[in-house]
């Protein structure tokens, strides 16, 4: 794999002069009123991930998304024929959320042949169309052709699926990617199936939790006492800083090079991690997956550590260089909370010692996750204050630059295009 030489110092973000140097304002992060554009301007507009095929493993697999901040209930399901659809989740007749368990504002998933309306019994099929009415000859000249399930756009790249809730999408998905992203493709996210997941309800504005995970200049400090002081000490006297960024339409690429784990001093590593050949880089003994696709490792690192793709808006696909893969989605509540949501995919384990190490993977992520979430609350509540309102960003931070004015961007389009004249 080639290598691309490291520009010169400070250059990365001079690379992209629409991001311009200056301090950063923030008001996108505590304004009510800016969160309210940000629903109609950006979730309402962009392709948003909602799940895996995985999780539709045959006819009738279905599972629920609440995406809150478009005020909105999706429900996707593998068709009779094996496609992949969505629906908005709304039963036709009265307008009750169509697919729910005990509490209607939960996620929900399962298997069914057919979708019943828990207040009236009307029931609609997999391809969305009305099949049946209670007392259908009550009704003045009703047509069941005319009132099935309200589609969404649904699309699947690389078993991922995407949803668009807007009536006509701007670009198809593969466009809306564009070609950082599907260089990915051929990765072989179909093999690794084995998942960890958790999710937390988070104090913060959802992109300030997106900067955490897309710049590195924080882990040698905040994350400090995850390491043996040892290696703590050694990270914060070298620092960090990743030998590639990339910019590509709304998205964001930070590429690291690697450790290997195992090549450490005894005193730099955890004992629990020589148990478990596992930790906060993955299990050391990583499955044999082939050629990668030309997406990866765009700078040549050896040893490669990591892939961060930031897709725009929300979602981010973390490929580590041992064969296993994360995926964080920040799905917003109000203009300071959001729901995190962590995925950890691996291929299955084939004996005890696998899945421990799988899980003590799980478990270091975890716990690194809920380092960020505690400070980024803090984080909040000192720029709601205003005491300060521009903060300068440094060339690691490119990304967190970025994020923030592509969402400037997307509302200032809105707001162009829906002013009344």
């Amino acid at each position: 794999m080639s290598r691309l030489p490291k520009p010169p110092e400070g250059s990365w973000t001079e690379h992209y002069p629409e991001l311009g140097t200056a301090p950063v304002s923030y008001e996108d992060s505590i304004s009510p009123e800016f969160y309210e554009l940000e629903r109609e301007a950006i979730f309402r507009r962009a392709w948003l991930n909602v799940g895996r095929v995985e999780q539709l493993p045959r006819k009738g697999s279905y599972f629920t998304k609440e995406v809150r901040v478009a005020r909105t209930s999706v429900v996707v399901v593998r068709d009779g024929g094996g496609g992949v659809r969505a629906f908005f989740n709304v039963c036709r007749h009265r307008g009750n959320k169509l697919v729910w368990d005990e509490f209607p504002g939960e996620e929900t998933s399962g298997f069914c042949r057919q979708f019943t309306c828990k207040y009236h019994g009307w029931r609609y099929g997999l391809d969305g169309a009305l099949n049946f009415v209670q007392q259908e000859g009550e009704f003045f000249d009703l047509d069941k052709e005319d009132f099935g399930l309200v589609p969404v756009h649904c699309e699947v790249w690389a078993g991922f699926i995407f949803v668009n809730l807007a009536r006509e999408p701007e670009q198809s998905l593969h466009d809306f990617l564009g070609p950082m992203v599907t260089a990915l493709d051929g990765y072989p996210f179909d093999k690794m199936t084995e998942r960890f997941y958790y999710r937390a309800e988070v104090g913060a504005n959802w992109k300030l939790y997106m900067d955490a995970f897309q710049e590195f200049y924080h882990a040698p400090v905040l994350h400090a006492k995850q390491t043996p002081a040892k290696f703590s000490t050694a990270a914060q006297q070298s620092g960090f800083e990743a030998p590639h960024y990339q910019l590509d339409g709304p998205h964001r690429l930070v590429s690291t090079s690697g450790i290997v784990a195992w090549e450490l001093a005894s005193d730099m590593r955890k004992p629990m991690e020589d148990i478990t050949r596992s930790g906060l880089f993955g299990p050391w003994d990583g499955p044999e997956l082939g050629e990668m696709p030309p997406g990866l490792n765009p700078a040549g690192c050896d040893p490669w550590g990591l892939d961060s793709f930031q897709l725009w808006p929300n979602f981010v696909i973390l490929i580590w260089s041992g064969g296993w893969y994360l995926t964080y989605q920040y799905w917003p509540t109000s203009y300071n909370t959001h729901t995190f949501e962590g995925n950890l995919y691996f291929v299955p384990a084939r004996n005890a010692r696998e899945r421990v190490a799988h899980e003590m993977a799980a478990v270091t992520f975890k716990e690194y996750g809920l380092q960020d979430g505690n400070t980024l609350e803090a984080t909040q509540m000192s720029l709601e204050s205003r005491a300060v309102t521009h903060f300068p960003l440094n060339d690691q931070e490119i990304l967190c630059r970025h994020l923030h004015k592509v969402a400037a961007d997307w509302v200032e389009d809105y707001k162009k295009n829906h002013t009344e004249v």
